[in-house]
């Protein structure tokens, strides 16, 4: 099925990489004009690139979520350049490195200058993207233009369960709060707000690369931990966030879906 998001304008944050890139991807193919905002800017373009959309389809920019303003700035851009905004995709988000050859930081190991930029993207960097769209879906509604907007954000499996560390987890399950009380808030003005939730992906994620010479075996492992037997990919979480933002899901809101091959259902039972 193609065109899910023909005439739409959507903002998408983390766009450099991993789940951003490939949302990029597949929702130009969907028909969607496209924002591509990421704080690596050389990266942005890179995914521009490799979309191969028409030209003047989608526009890279450079934006740190975690300053309002040039979130601000990503969703005026999408306005002057498209003339109005109908989607974000707040997926942008990071982690604290593991340590070589231990692995992750317990919580009792954080400092809190490592804490805090965990926090200012996966938190604020949600909240300042929301802000910002609503305050365009409301400009719009003033105009006759229509009102209703999209919001999708990217949460993860370690929003729902004791999953991928303390700090991680808390900052994604503040996403999974975040999204249904929103949810709540702006339902009147007719704003849908939904969070993805992917599980085991190879990304750069965590200080990983997508391009390691031992991928296979890292997909293998990562697969081990869900019911379905596979690692997720990028496309995955992009397409179930490009269902969230479609009329497809018209009626669904405050909703936190996981993407997560089962993980999140429970263990086999058995061998």
């Amino acid at each position: 099925m193609q065109g899910l998001l023909e005439g739409k304008v959507a903002v998408i944050t983390g766009a450099g990489s991993g789940v951003g890139r490939a949302a990029i991807k597949l929702w130009a193919e969907h028909g969607a004009k496209v924002i591509a905002a990421d704080i690596n800017l050389p990266n942005a373009e890179e995914s521009v690139k490799l979309a191969g959309a028409p030209q003047g389809q989608i526009k890279a920019v450079e934006c740190n979520v975690a300053d309002p303003d040039s979130v601000s700035a990503a969703v005026a851009l999408a306005v002057e350049t498209f003339g109005r905004l109908d989607i974000i995709y707040n997926n942008a988000g990071i982690t604290v490195l593991p340590i070589p050859g231990v692995g992750m930081k317990k919580l009792v190991d954080l400092d809190h200058a490592e804490m805090r930029k965990v926090e200012e993207v996966n938190i604020n960097g949600v909240i300042f993207g929301c802000q910002a769209a609503i305050r365009q879906f409301d400009k719009q509604a003033e105009n006759g233009q229509g009102g209703a907007g999209v919001i999708v954000n990217t949460a993860s499996v370690a929003g729902l369960t004791g999953y991928g560390g303390v700090l991680y987890g808390s900052t994604k399950g503040a996403v999974v709060a975040m999204t249904r009380t929103l949810a709540i808030e702006v339902a009147e003005k007719g704003i849908r707000v939904n969070s993805v939730c992917p599980a085991g992906m190879l990304t750069n994620y965590g200080g990983m690369n997508p391009e390691h010479e031992q991928k296979d075996k890292i997909l293998e492992g990562m697969g081990k931990a869900h019911p379905l037997g596979k690692a997720i990919d990028p496309a995955d979480t992009a397409g179930a966030a490009m269902f969230l933002a479609s009329d497809l899901a018209g009626n669904i809101t405050g909703v936190n879906l996981p993407v997560d091959g089962g993980l999140t259902a429970g263990k086999k039972v058995g061998g």
